[in-house]
């Protein structure tokens, strides 16, 4: 929770009670709760209004140096240097104190005592957020960190700008743990900007696993140029390329809107410039090309020309775009069971319900689940999936799938991978409608290690129909790593 700058000019005297208050930030109320004692509190209360203090004997209600320390955060009591923190007209000043600062930062130390320290009581920092700097300050004098969405990669700017690196740390940490498909591209494009590898890591893994989730966001049309082409040329993209062409039409777009300029199919060209040749427009089938980029108006009329007769004619014209399919990702899959079985008086379902539950000891994206068919021949079954967080529907489908007899699972997917986040169990569910009897699994395990990835099974009381750590259906759960 990030607190609110307020003028400097502000005097209250320090409360006596209380253990929480508002502050109030550009987008939300939040609240700011006691972290340690009544003392700290109070320390809180009276640093978010930055308001003076009591000279007479403060220091005894407060009998730690972390708590005396903390209630000079934001503090003009003793503040021998002021910040003007902000762009012009946006600014706020910021009382501190030189020692603090110095002694957690070695950019402020060299500012302050360093051979060319700087001699101004005030100081002018417009490329920094007053928000994020007051974090940054908050941190310095009081361990604490309060980080929000809207503010944690201005605080992560300013980590990095004033050489705080258990502060970076953390904005990384929690840019990670609010990583998801909508946020991924931008994200992306901050990681490779601050120089933070395994958040950018991170990121490729949730933009290939769920790329059409990605490229479909309003935070794909907010990134630049640069990290365009890179996601452009990324081989392991899990989409279709129709996907990813209509994501560089909306980018081009928002592109153009924020140049000030017409979206003309000029301008659009213009601003993906040679993006538009990272395209594999030719990977797309021939419907695909004929519904979709041919019907654009991005392409000219020789390329659209062209790229028909490269479809269509034996001798092919040489194309400005790719040829070559994304090589995508490959599925993984855990099996739980060591075998299976076939008994003429079951495996069967009747419209019941089986399911188990699993979790990970690391992220990983479920795709589908591998499932047991007929035991008597060849058949079509109907399957209705379904993945649960804490009884909360994440995903779910309804499809269908052919089984040819064997003992061999047969795979359903859901529409999009699903994120699944560590020591967390979730719940997969089936519901399969078609030849009652089946095969079934047996000599489940409740612990399988897939490659770097270690999935544990227990029994989920969704499931109506036997299905369970040792034995039943859903023998497979499909997965991206």
């Amino acid at each position: 929770m990030a607190a609110e700058l307020y003028p400097a000019s502000t005097n209250t005297n320090l409360p006596n009670n209380g253990t929480t208050v508002t502050a109030t930030n550009k987008k939300n109320i939040v609240q700011v709760t006691q972290n340690t004692t009544a003392a700290t509190t109070t320390t809180s209360q009276q640093n978010i209004n930055n308001n003076n203090v009591e000279t007479s004997n403060w220091q005894s209600s407060h009998p730690t140096l972390r708590e005396r320390n903390a209630l000079m955060f934001n503090n003009e009591l003793m503040a021998d240097v002021h910040f003007i923190v902000g762009p012009p007209g946006e600014s706020q000043k910021v009382p501190a104190h030189k020692y603090v600062l110095a002694v957690g930062s070695s950019v402020f130390c060299a500012m302050f005592y360093g051979d060319l320290a700087e001699g101004e009581s005030e100081i002018h920092i417009p490329d920094v957020e007053p928000a994020a700097f007051l974090i940054l300050l908050k941190y310095m004098y009081s361990d604490e960190i309060d980080l929000e969405a809207d503010t944690v990669l201005a605080t992560l700017y300013a980590a990095k700008k004033y050489i705080v690196p258990a502060l970076a740390k953390a904005c990384v940490n929690f840019l990670e743990t609010s990583l998801e498909a909508k946020n991924a591209c931008v994200l992306l494009s901050q990681s490779r900007l601050f120089e933070e590898p395994e958040l950018t890591q991170r990121c490729w893994e949730v933009i290939d696993a769920q790329a059409e989730l990605a490229l479909k966001s309003e935070g794909f049309c907010e990134i630049d140029l640069q990290t365009l082409e890179i996601i452009l040329t990324r081989e392991t993209l899990n989409t279709k390329e129709v996907v990813v062409f209509e994501a560089i039409l909306n980018w081009a777009v928002a592109e153009c809107k924020r140049q000030g300029l017409g979206v003309t199919t000029r301008n659009k060209r213009n601003v993906l410039g040679k993006a538009l040749y990272l395209v594999r427009i030719p990977t797309m089938t021939l419907e695909e090309f004929a519904d979709g980029a041919a019907q654009s108006d991005i392409l000219t009329l020789e390329e659209t020309h062209d790229i028909f007769l490269w479809y269509t004619a034996a001798n092919k014209p040489k194309l400005d775009f790719p040829q070559t399919q994304r090589l995508g990702l490959s599925p993984q899959r855990c099996h739980r069971f060591q075998s299976s079985a076939y008994r003429s008086n079951q495996w069967r379902y009747r419209g019941r319900c089986d399911s188990i539950q699993f979790a990970v000891d690391k992220r990983v994206f479920i795709a589908g689940l591998g499932l047991y068919g007929s035991s008597g021949g060849k058949a079509e079954y109907s399957a209705k999936i379904e993945l649960k967080r804490q009884g909360a529907t994440l995903a779910q489908n309804l499809t269908n799938f052919v089984s040819d007899g064997s003992s061999s699972t047969f795979s359903v997917w859901f529409e999009h991978p699903v994120q699944v986040e560590q020591d967390t169990f979730y719940t997969v569910s089936v519901v399969l409608d078609g030849n009652e009897l089946s095969y079934f699994g047996q000599e489940g395990m409740t612990e399988v290690q897939c490659g770097k990835v270690t999935f544990q099974f227990q029994c989920s009381s969704d499931s109506t129909n036997g299905t369970g750590v040792q034995g039943g259906q859903i023998p497979e759960l499909v997965f991206y790593a």
